[in-house]
């Protein structure tokens, strides 16, 4: 059985090429961007690995996924592109993004929101878990990528 190749988290929204160091849209850093055609599997796999993890800190402290196996079949059932491989919370997210304007009842997906979100509207819940997704990619960056970059320009 062949493996299928590793499909780019890209969202269509680039910004690094107005000079973000971190696209506002998948998350990756610019040089992830950049160089993701000739990174091999690892290298793509980190990268996504990293995305999650930073996603799912985000969503966890919103929502609890308490069905998993409905939101998945939701899912599937709607046509919403998610990746079965990675968290139930990952999915959650792709439900929220495409789905904020017209969901009246997470339950029916097998979610429930956080106490403290509980009055949020779902756009506006999704705006928010986009700008923490955002910024914490931007402070894994400053914290472990830059640093790296100054030393070999420095060198």
């Amino acid at each position: 059985m062949a493996k299928s190749p590793i499909k780019t988290p890209c969202v269509g929204l680039c910004s690094t090429v107005y000079g973000d160091l971190v696209c506002r849209g998948c998350k990756r850093f610019h040089h992830e961007v950049i160089h993701w055609n000739s990174y091999d599997e690892a290298q793509k796999r980190a990268v996504w690995l990293r995305l999650e993890q930073l996603l799912v800190q985000v969503m966890v402290a919103k929502l609890e996924v308490y069905e998993p196996a409905r939101l998945r079949g939701q899912l599937e059932q709607r046509q919403i592109r998610f990746q079965p491989q990675q968290s139930e919370y990952c999915w959650a997210y792709q439900l929220i993004a495409r789905g904020a304007r017209v969901i009246s009842n997470l339950d029916a997906y097998g979610i429930a929101l956080m106490p403290e979100f509980r009055d949020w509207d779902l756009p506006a819940l999704r705006d928010a878990i986009d700008r923490e997704f955002f910024l914490l990619s931007e402070a894994h960056y400053q914290r472990y990528i830059a640093p790296a970059f100054l030393r070999e320009a420095m060198g």
